[in-house]
């Protein structure tokens, strides 16, 4: 049963896809809506002609030796008999009508607006119809059918013929207002314009003609008016000394009428989409990325197991009682107050609130921390004075059994499977015993650090559990540096499903420091395609591409493609800076301040969190931290930039800011084996040809003999020579020195310098001889190697 509870919980994480049908079905489905329709047209008809024929063949109907006298022979003869006689009598052919209108839109790919209102519509007036032929052809019962005889018997028996006939006036004139657009006005202009032309015409029938001729002196010419008008003739000559001539109009005394205005709604122009992109989703659906593997089944809770008690937190009212009275009576040592005091149990620590009396001065009670931890025999009390949106101060105890918060019990919580997130990461719970979850492509990217032992490892766990248990393969990609080569081996199985790695890698779990700065930069280059990708698909972030891509607005012949998001775990980024240095931390830093746009997220844990490991640079884009237990106050200010870290109890016990408050967690557990039964469970299923591949990137240093040719130099080639020269020792050490290089790429610089005749052959543990004596001579034969 919690195997089908998880599956159905993981299929409700996904997406509905609306239901879409393709323009090759439409036309299918379109076709034989018509044709049925057709055919139910000729057997209804046929029906009134052959239905007493028919009749006796109905309880007949699987002898294949009778013939039934229906056009559509016993088929038609049962579907009439059902549709006119049984149900609507001849208003039954408005179905008729009804489905070939349904399939011609769907045959041609028309619009289907207003088809609804036509179904609806059409359906009540199918009803009124068999009504009204049952109440008036009571005689014929085929014309109403049963159900229009039934219902019109129902009525009598309350309202009689007469409350029938009204209300089947009153569904007719809805009927007609409703859905014809009837309006009584129109008829009623109709009849006034009507008397108003009768009118006229009576009227030219008894009045005269009368033309009137005026004729002024010989220079003048003649003006001849002519009127009709049945009452005296309006004088025309206003003075004859003038010599002009006033025309006057008749005037008419009838009453001015009031017109009939009929409105006419404006039609507004329809907008024109992106018909390729529309036409597409419409017949072949939106772009699924989790499609090649449409069959991949998500992990489920059983591979997890129930560490500690299943019953949740256990409350220990003696140690509550023994701990706030040991508070109470340090404070009062002090002559501090309290007003009020309360306790929140969480899985480890234990949060004590108090409110203290007035006046009493904040930075007092934060002083007495080590006071309070030695009252109270602890290990890592913890001051917040105050609490942040509170008005309170909050002394977190460790309890004295801690309970382990189990990985399943974190994945199973609601807030966990119902996040609507990109990138979900469950990472625990806090001290009120609720479950923490956030968004990785919030972060965008995470710095965790710690002491020895004190729960790195498992964090890292952590974060990729909580993504393999949320994401589907196609969404995710991880490129996993293991400097220690034994933390992130377990993730081998999962190459083929969600890692990344170079082209003609043979481990996806990166181990060799020369491969991390490949990869690094190989990152960066994906970095910039992706940026390329943005900026011609005119979007900003790698949300807003992939949901644009989804909806087939991009042309993968354009070099468009779904892009997955790509999170690079290193597990001890120490080593790395002490090992390659700025050739590391650069690409770093450029993922760091670029990368979140376009969906790259880095998680950097190291067990040395000291300034020249984590520098200004990486501080500065890594605004997520995880801190778990330190040794010193400097260390905790290094990784939070706050104190607390050097007071937490380990065991998974951390501290997690994202640029704001400081949160206390206790990180969920998940052991070796239960990672191993995850991966294990992933990779046994059907995965890709092979791991997602980066783009290919050639080191700067990648030189294979000695014979390099001058194109193939390094970028530092000359400064290398320049310093070597000056300081007339020929060392990679210095090199790497004074250019702060990494001893590869270093040690091809050198063989460049010696292919070149700068420096001289390898002798032992001597530094090689120096060739060019200044720099002069360097530039010289530099410049020759031009020529």
């Amino acid at each position: 049963m919690a195997k089908k509870a998880t599956k159905a919980k993981t299929k409700s994480t996904k997406k509905k896809q609306p239901f879409k049908i393709s323009k090759q079905n439409k036309i299918i489905l379109g076709s034989l809506l018509m044709l049925f329709s057709i055919a139910l047209f000729f057997s209804f008809i046929s029906f009134y002609f052959t239905w007493q024929d028919d009749q006796s063949l109905l309880s007949e109907f699987h002898d294949r030796n009778q013939e039934a006298q229906n056009l559509l022979n016993k088929f038609g003869a049962a579907v009439s008999h059902f549709a006119l006689y049984k149900g609507f009598g001849l208003a039954s052919l408005i179905i008729t009508a009804l489905l070939f209108l349904t399939g011609l839109q769907l045959f041609l790919s028309l619009t289907k607006q207003g088809l609804l209102r036509k179904w609806i519509w059409g359906l009540l007036f199918m009803i009124w119809i068999s009504i009204a032929l049952g109440f008036f052809a009571v005689e014929q019962p085929l014309l109403g059918g049963l159900v229009g005889f039934e219902m019109n018997d129902f009525l009598q028996d309350y309202t009689g013929k007469i409350g029938v006939f009204l209300l089947l006036l009153f569904g007719l004139i809805f009927i007609l207002v409703r859905f014809f657009d009837f309006n009584p006005e129109v008829f009623l202009s109709y009849f006034q314009s009507k008397k108003t032309s009768l009118a006229a015409e009576l009227e030219g029938k008894t009045a005269a003609d009368t033309t009137i001729r005026v004729d002024l002196e010989e220079d003048q010419p003649v003006i001849v008016d002519t009127y009709t008008h049945k009452k005296d003739i309006p004088p025309l000559v206003k003075e004859e000394t003038e010599k002009t001539l006033e025309v006057t109009a008749p005037v008419t005394e009838e009453v001015e009428e009031e017109l009939a205005m009929k409105v006419e709604k404006v039609v507004e122009e329809k907008e024109e989409k992106d018909n390729i992109a529309d036409k597409l989703v419409e017949d072949f659906g939106e772009f699924d990325p989790t499609l090649e593997l449409g069959n991949y089944r998500f992990p489920n809770l059983e591979l997890l197991d129930q560490h500690g008690a299943t019953g949740g937190i256990t409350i220990n009212q003696e140690e509550l009682e023994e701990n706030k009275n040991r508070i109470v009576e340090t404070l009062k040592n002090y002559k501090i107050g309290i007003a009020q005091i309360k306790a929140t149990i969480g899985p480890t620590v234990t949060l004590y609130e108090i409110v203290p009396d007035a006046g009493v001065r904040i930075s007092k009670i934060k002083n007495l921390e080590d006071d309070i931890a030695l009252s109270l025999a602890a290990l890592g009390i913890r001051i917040i004075a105050p609490i942040p949106g509170k008005g309170t101060i909050g002394i977190e105890v460790p309890n004295k059994n801690a309970t382990i918060v189990s990985m399943r019990s974190v994945i199973a919580s609601s807030k966990f499977q119902k996040a609507e997130m990109q990138l979900p990461i469950a990472f625990g719970k806090t001290i009120s015993n609720e479950t923490f979850v956030v968004d990785l492509a919030k972060m965008p990217h995470l710095l965790m650090a710690g002491a020895t032992g004190q729960g790195k490892s498992v964090g890292l766990n952590a974060v990729l559990t909580s993504l393999l248990y949320k994401k589907h393969p196609a969404e995710v990609k991880f490129v996993l540096v293991d400097p220690k080569k034994v933390e992130l081996t377990l993730y081998n199985k999962i190459e083929r499903h969600f890692l990344a790695k170079l082209p003609d890698s043979e481990d996806a779990i990166i181990t060799d420091n020369t491969k991390v700065i490949n990869t690094l930069n190989s990152l960066c280059i994906e970095m910039d395609n992706r940026y390329e990708l943005l900026k011609a698909a005119m979007v900003r972030n790698i949300k807003e591409y992939n949901v644009k891509f989804k909806a087939r607005k991009l042309n993968p012949h354009d070099g468009h493609k779904f892009l997955p998001y790509i999170v690079l775990v290193i597990d001890e980024f120490a080593d790395l800076i002490m090992t390659a240095g700025k050739e590391v931390e650069t690409p770093i830093a450029r993922l760091a301040q670029l990368a979140r746009a376009i969906g790259i997220h880095l998680i950097i844990a190291t067990q040395r969190p000291s300034v020249n490991v984590i520098t200004g640079i990486i501080k500065a884009n890594f605004p997520a931290r995880i801190a778990f237990r330190v040794t010193s106050k400097i260390d905790s200010r290094t990784i939070l930039d706050a104190q607390g870290a050097d007071q937490l109890i380990g065991r998974g016990d951390m501290l997690f800011t994202q640029g704001n408050d400081v949160t206390r967690l206790q990180c969920a557990f998940v052991d070796t084996p239960e990672v191993e039964k995850i991966t294990a469970y992933i990779g046994a299923q059907r995965g890709y040809p092979e791991a997602y591949e980066l783009p290919e990137y050639v080191g700067e240093d990648s030189g294979t003999s000695i014979d390099y040719e001058i194109s193939e130099r390094d970028s530092m080639f000359r400064e290398a020579a320049e310093v070597i020269v000056t300081a007339q020792q020929g060392s990679a050490s210095l090199i790497q020195r004074k250019l702060k290089l990494g001893y590869n790429r270093a040690g091809r610089i050198v063989d460049q310098l010696e292919a070149a005749g700068i420096v001289g052959p390898f002798e032992g543990s001597k530094a090689r001889q120096v060739l060019i004596s200044d720099l002069a001579a360097l530039h010289q034969l530099l410049e020759n190697e031009k020529n």
